[in-house]
């Protein structure tokens, strides 16, 4: 994704009109939909999706399908109505068929991909991008924009279709014909660093809607701060494609549940009906009412019956979703996978397969599709390019709107400016704390409190959370309240025992706008329960800021269950994340100067438990550098020995040096705070800080001693845990695994 850095605001924000979509004409009525109701189209050349036409060995999945939704509570279904003029019945359903057939002709070309839920999403795809959604083509990364989610990530290329059509210039011809391949800007699922148009990076299931969640949330947070009776600045929607597959991951219903206990009323999330996943129909493993558990989880559901061809069923549904202003809506749409297809649709082999030649030829004379492929026909791109004026439009009524905001409520202005320029308040760094060896020991758990509240003064984009853990994790902001249904102002976001969906929601926040900076917390350990949201943070670019407690066995009597022994190496294992492991207040600071400047890395800030001194010779500085010396008696860049430590163990290193020194050692000690800013530094700067002429190197730290090799070289030696812990106090279970000064002093002593 491009900086937005150097963009003025009108580039930097996406510009939505409060009248009308694209090329609609200006309504008094404050309703944001205004769209045309053909009546419902019949597919000429469409067999017949009912079990008697299916080949003998799909009948069973069928007939399960049918007899599932005629047992289903009745969930009452959108009513059609006519919502505007009508436009030609056939132009829809070449529209709608050309976004099937660029599916099909890019996955065929690739032989690769997912033809199936494009096939099926088409129509709810085609209603969303052409008729509802506010958006500038020309300028995918504009504030006010509505988002999109295709949660579903595997279907990509129904958004890259709609993205083409809509005039987006990431999504050529070319681009379409490179589905899948090297340096594509299709690839196979969507990722929003590859693709502008795309908001999150999806593909695992479940992570994106929970990304709509975040997106959701961010929203209505800016429009709580900001909006004002006479101009409501922040006015756009979130909508969500998600399928069964999403269902089923625990992470959707983590965020759904979250997004219905703050009613979020502008999150509307399609689920994908088709009763097709990879293994087959989904009453082997999927049997339960999920519009029942919606319902129970604060949303408000509505079943399209219809989402193969009831178009203005979809478009009421969406109306009626826009009513509901304090819940979020599900709104279920039935639809058959591949739909067209006479041989495989509503079936599991139009998953995630190509069609195959014979059987495009066959969908092709079923939906009676003349065209090449690839082919857009003229009436369709005419029909479609109205979108790019349509869009600059909104931008321009927009940025007035903005103008007119600016003029009368000049700080409000200044400040939602810089959230969505992502623009830092000048000097804002000097606000965090700084201590000296006469500072009182503290936990760096309460020390990272320190920090929190001293940025959250002047950083107006942070907020975030604990998932249920706060007054252990230390994560409240003290000046303000909870962001809750009826105050979503507030900062201090609550999430319960929830980590996977606190780590997808604050991707979304954080890819929301390029001010905001979320931070989540919990136990270190537990990362192991949100790892898949912090992988895809860390592909996706979203600077999140995870706050890991109780980091080492130094936790003491909770025991293993609770004790991270392989965390800190799996981090440094993963690309763009920074593992940062403070040792005092002093880098407990720099950790937060670091995590708050590194808006497209996600940072990893482990914090003990329990209380540390401040060290001599630590710095705010020195961890920008991820590794630096705190206290060195040598000279000539020759030490005897080089003693390594992390996080609570650097206190450990600095008292043995203290005792080697006075046998006449010469001795430094190096702080590794974070690897990843260490292997950043200059070949220059690593060489004065380990010169590769001492290996005598001795490192400890209270994890495994994996990956250490890297730093200590084949002869020095790594003291750490390669086991799991054991419950007791702290300073027992330190003495019992070697954790000690006397341990590295015998080291040194080896080495050397």
């Amino acid at each position: 994704m491009a900086s937005t850095s150097s963009l003025t605001l009108s580039q930097a924000i996406l510009a939505r009109s409060t009248s009308a979509a694209h090329g609609a004409n200006p309504s008094p009525s404050s309703d944001r939909l205004t769209i045309p109701s053909p009546s419902l189209p019949t597919f000429s050349g469409l067999k017949s999706s009912s079990p008697r036409s299916l080949p003998s060995a799909r009948r069973a999945s069928a007939s399960a399908h049918a007899r599932r939704l005629a047992a289903a509570r009745p969930v009452r279904a959108a009513a059609v109505e006519t919502l505007g003029s009508a436009t030609e019945t056939t132009l829809i359903e070449k529209s709608v068929n050309t976004i099937r057939f660029l599916a099909i002709d890019a996955v065929e070309k690739a032989n690769s991909g997912h033809p199936g839920l494009p096939m099926g999403c088409a129509p709810m795809g085609h209603i969303l991008y052409d008729e509802v959604m506010r958006y500038n083509p020309k300028n995918p990364y504009w504030f006010n924009r509505d988002r999109f989610v295709l949660s579903a990530g595997h279907g990509c290329m129904l958004q890259y279709a709609l993205l083409h059509l809509a005039g987006y210039d990431s999504v050529k011809e070319e681009d379409l014909k490179s589905f899948r391949q090297w340096e594509s800007k299709t690839p196979g699922h969507p990722e929003n660093f590859e693709t502008p148009g795309v908001e999150v990076t999806t593909g695992p299931l479940g992570q994106g809607i929970a990304n709509a969640v975040g997106l959701a949330l961010a929203e209505k947070h800016l429009a709580a701060r900001f909006n004002k009776p006479d101009n409501e600045i922040i006015d756009h929607y979130t909508y969500a494609i998600l399928g069964d597959g999403c269902q089923m991951e625990g992470i959707a219903n983590e965020a759904c549940s979250l997004a219905g206990h703050w009613g979020l009323g502008k999150l509307i999330a399609f689920y994908d009906d088709n009763h097709i996943s990879i293994d087959g129909d989904t009453e082997i493993a999927f049997t339960e009412s999920v519009e029942k558990r919606f319902e129970g989880l604060g949303w408000h559901v509505i079943w399209v019956k219809n989402g193969n061809t009831g178009y203005d069923e979809i478009r009421a549904a969406i109306k009626e979703a826009k009513a509901v202003k304090d819940k979020p809506t599900l709104i279920k749409v039935t639809t058959t996978i591949g739909y067209g297809s006479p041989n495989k649709s509503n079936s599991y082999s139009v998953h995630g397969s190509a069609l195959g030649a014979k059987e495009v030829d066959a969908t092709r004379k079923n939906l009676g599709w003349p065209y090449e492929p690839f082919h857009v026909p003229e009436d369709v791109k005419k029909h479609w390019s109205r979108h790019v004026p349509g869009g600059a439009a909104v931008e321009a009524e927009w940025n007035l709107k903005f103008a007119e905001y600016e003029k009368k409520y000049k700080d409000e202005a200044a400040e939602l400016k810089s959230i969505i320029k992502g623009e830092l308040p000048a000097g804002w760094e000097k606000a965090l704390p700084t201590y000296t060896p006469e500072s009182p020991a503290d936990a760096t758990r309460n020390l990272s409190q320190q920090c929190l509240n001293a940025l959250a003064k002047v950083v107006p984009g942070l907020l975030g959370g604990s998932a249920d853990l706060a007054s252990s994790n230390m994560t409240l902001l003290k000046m303000f309240g909870d962001f809750q249904k009826d105050t979503p102002e507030e900062r201090n976001v609550r999430f319960g025992v929830r980590e996977h969906g606190m780590g997808g929601i604050c991707n979304g926040i954080a890819l929301h706008s390029p001010g905001l900076i979320p931070y989540c917390a919990t136990f270190f350990v537990f990362t192991d329960y949100m790892r898949a949201a912090m992988r895809i943070a860390a592909l996706a670019g979203a600077g999140v800021i995870y706050v890991m407690t109780h980091d080492s066995i130094g936790l003491g009597e909770d025991g293993p269950t609770h004790q991270p022994i392989e965390h800190l190496a799996s981090f440094r294992a993963m690309p763009n994340i920074l593992m940062l492991r403070p040792a005092d207040g002093n880098e407990t600071a720099g950790a937060y100067k670091v995590a708050v400047l590194n808006r497209k890395r996600p940072s990893v800030i482990a914090l003990s438990r329990q209380k540390l001194p401040n060290l001599s010779g630590t710095s705010i500085e020195g961890v920008e550098k991820g590794g630096y010396v705190i206290s060195d008696n040598s000279s000539g860049n020759k030490p005897d020995v080089i003693l390594i430590g992390t996080g609570s163990e650097l206190e450990i290193a600095a008292k043995a040096a203290d005792e080697l020194r006075k046998e006449g050692k010469a001795v430094r000690v190096v702080s590794l705070v974070s690897w990843e800013l260490f292997d950043d530094q200059s070949p220059e700067y690593k060489e004065s800080v380990l010169p590769s002429a001492v290996s005598a190197r001795v490192s400890i730290e209270a994890g495994t001693t994996f990956g250490w090799e890297k730093i200590v070289g084949s002869q020095g030696k790594a003291i750490g845990i390669d086991r799991f812990g054991a419950s007791a106090p702290a300073g027992k279970i330190y003495k019992e695994f070697g954790i000690t000064a006397e341990a590295v002093i015998a080291a040194a002593k080896q080495v050397s």
